[in-house]
């Protein structure tokens, strides 16, 4: 059956409804913080197939448009009427990437036949596992971090599986809040269901059923409409998590975009290989991975804002992940923290695309959103383990607006949770909430401002946990001229004498009175800052965005002392520096390239050829060792001093090959 234009746009709308009546379900029942406010769960509508042809337009985490079930549900069998089934186990059809994330589905039938299933994940706060909240970079495999089910029917025929779900509630924290959002998670299969009956009833099940392929079919047209008007070519970029948390090396995500006519080919070898932490992705090497993707739909959606989003959107990609790498674990590699490790391979990605359309795509967002935990006591000695939400980074400067404050557009658009809900659920308190003055990058289009979160605990053995944390070292960039965005930062008792750097730490055990200060990193600008108007300077500096200092400085404004633009003397201060002209394309900030000044792009290639070529058990202790042994010598940067070490160390150890230069 072939649809017409005008019912498919109808049908897309019906669909995308029935999928926001799932998210409000959610949203309205769930008991955690972290679902019901920041908005970490998804819900989508799902062919037989596995593939996602409907999901919200504004509601939940954006990164699962394109999610693809085909793995997990053969590994369910003889689906019935009322069956409800669940996984978080990230290797089990690599659907659920991090325990925390539940996924369900359901198979929705019409006179007995399966015409789709309705899905969804939440986060739930804690899965138990070795640190509240169950996530943690320094943890090495999977069964540190909290139970794992594997593909299992949850609800039989409309009858609850009790085994599953007492074996569940017995390995978490907070059992209460956690089958709080699991009721509030069926709830919503259940309001998907009726609603897909809702449109068969309406406009039959033959025109429900063609609307899923050609919904699929639609979105990848649109898309390759969008890649055609992007220049061919091959572009090259590289991104950094701060550390690897074992002994501080960064952690890297490469990725060489090749566009040729309405096609593309993402290709991550020269990504580290998997770690022994957990910023490991576990993608099963699928090329259109929901977490491989999201940047380049977002890409896309900035191109062309009306674009309908689905799994059809990503078929104009090929991903190339290399097996045993940070883009393609293997297990029992731990990948609680894979979501950092998704937002720097983003920012890969959005570092490729820039290159590619300058004009048309803007600087780096935060790429950091430290999610926060708490687990303490109230005055009843009561057991509390909640999220109080991302502290997040600005976004990019673009080629027409400064990025947004406090918001880098990167983090799914997690939510934040409002300081009253905070207070009222979780007994600390926020002395300090808001944007950091001065540390977005400065351009003709500034960087948006980081967030600042200080908050104090009252309870003893309190713990709190701060995932995802990055940007201590290496900046977000800015481009043609912007500068890179600031830092972030993590305090214990910040101005106290007994004040501790926590850097990039997520699992800080706290006494009564210990206040502790959190700051996201700025966004990296966009052009010339000495191309921004004086007067919106003159601006920032009033609203408190930007200093006085720093306006006179970085910007090239001299203001009067009622905060007026003195003229004259900006001329003279803007005249004393040529403006940037086909300069660096890319300004990363001190730090990132005094590490590059030592390991360069060459160096490593070299590293990345003789890491394919050793068992992937060793490639870690490989790669720490060559760090180790070149240090900070800069040498030539060229590959004969990684060769040299690869060559002493196989020397060595028999189980590792002897390689030829």
């Amino acid at each position: 059956m072939k649809l017409t234009r005008a019912t498919l746009q109808i049908l897309a709308d019906y669909c995308a409804a029935a999928t926001e009546v799932m998210a409000y379900t959610v949203m309205r029942t769930a008991h955690s913080s972290f679902v019901k406010e920041t908005e970490d769960f998804t819900t989508q509508l799902v062919t037989p197939g596995g593939e996602t042809f409907a999901s919200p337009k504004g509601l939940g985490a954006t990164w699962y448009t394109g999610i693809n079930y085909s793995g997990v549900l053969p590994l369910v069998k003889d689906y019935r009427e009322g069956d409800i089934c669940l996984t978080n186990d990230p290797y089990s059809g690599f659907v659920a990437t991090h325990t925390p994330d539940i996924h369900m589905w359901k198979p929705v039938f019409h006179e007995g036949e399966l015409v789709c299933f309705v899905a969804g994940h939440v986060h739930n706060t804690d899965v138990g596992g070795a640190v509240p909240a169950s996530l943690s970079r320094s943890l090495n495999e999977v069964h540190q971090e909290g139970i794992r089910i594997p593909p299992t029917k949850i609800v039989e025929g409309g009858k609850f599986n009790d085994d599953v779900l007492n074996i569940l509630l017995l390995n978490v924290r907070t059992p209460d809040q956690n089958w709080g959002d699991l009721k509030a998670h069926i709830a919503a299969m259940n309001s998907g269901e009726r609603r897909i009956h809702e449109i068969i009833r309406r406009f039959g099940v033959d025109v429900f059923k063609a609307a899923q392929g050609e919904l699929l079919d639609y979105a990848e047209r649109q898309a390759r409409e969008v890649v055609r008007d992007i220049p061919d070519g091959e572009y090259f970029f590289a991104d950094y998590a701060d550390e690897d948390s074992v002994n501080g090396y960064p952690c890297r995500i490469a990725v060489t975009l090749t566009v040729k006519g309405d096609a593309l080919t993402m290709d991550f070898t020269g990504s580290d290989p998997q770690l022994a932490s957990s910023l490991n992705m576990p993608t099963g090497g699928h090329p259109q991975h929901a977490l491989v993707t999201p940047a380049l739909i977002y890409t896309l959606a900035t191109l062309n804002p009306h674009l309908v989003l689905n799994a059809g959107t990503s078929r104009v990609v090929n991903s190339i992940l290399p097996r045993g790498t940070v883009m393609n674990a293997e297990a029992p590699a731990a990948c609680g923290m894979r979501s950092l490790t998704v937002a720097v391979s983003q920012l890969a990605v959005l570092g490729a695309f820039q290159q590619a359309l300058p004009e048309r795509l803007a600087a780096a967002p935060a790429g950091s959103a430290s999610l926060m935990n708490v687990k303490t006591n109230d005055r009843r000695g009561r057991l509390i383990m909640a999220s109080i939400g991302p502290i997040s980074g600005g976004g990019g400067g673009s080629v027409s607006d400064d990025g947004a404050e406090g918001s880098g557009g990167n983090r799914s658009f997690l939510k934040n949770t409002p300081v009253e809900m905070i207070e009222t659920e979780v007994p600390i308190k926020i002395m300090n909430y808001g944007l950091v003055r001065d540390s977005g990058g400065a351009g003709r289009y500034r960087g948006g401002l980081g967030m600042v979160m200080e908050f104090k605990v009252f309870s003893p053995n309190s713990v709190v946990t701060a995932r995802n944390r990055n940007r201590t070292r290496f900046s977000t960039w800015g481009v043609l001229g912007g500068n890179a965005g600031g830092n972030s930062q993590f305090l214990r008792n910040p101005g106290q004498p007994n004040e501790v750097d926590l850097v990039n730490s997520d699992v800080v055990s706290c006494n009564p009175g210990d206040v502790l200060r959190i700051i996201g990193p700025g966004g990296g600008g966009y052009g010339d800052p000495f191309e921004r108007c004086v007067h919106t300077v003159a601006r920032d500096v009033a609203a408190g965005f930007v200093s006085r200092e720093a306006a006179r400085s970085v910007y090239g404004v001299e203001l009067t002392d009622d905060m007026e633009v003195n003229e004259s003397a900006t001329r003279v201060l803007r005249s004393a520096r040529p403006l940037w002209k086909n300069g660096a394309h890319f300004s990363y900030g001190e730090k990132r390239d005094a590490f590059e000044a030592v390991w360069s792009r060459s160096r490593y290639d070299a590293l990345t050829k003789i890491l394919a070529q050793v068992p992937i058990t060793w490639r870690h202790y490989v790669k720490n060792t060559i760090f180790a042994a070149i240090g900070e010598d800069i040498g030539d940067a060229g590959p004969a001093r990684v060769n040299e070490v690869y060559t002493e160390l196989a020397s060595r150890h028999s189980d590792l090959p002897t390689l030829t230069f």
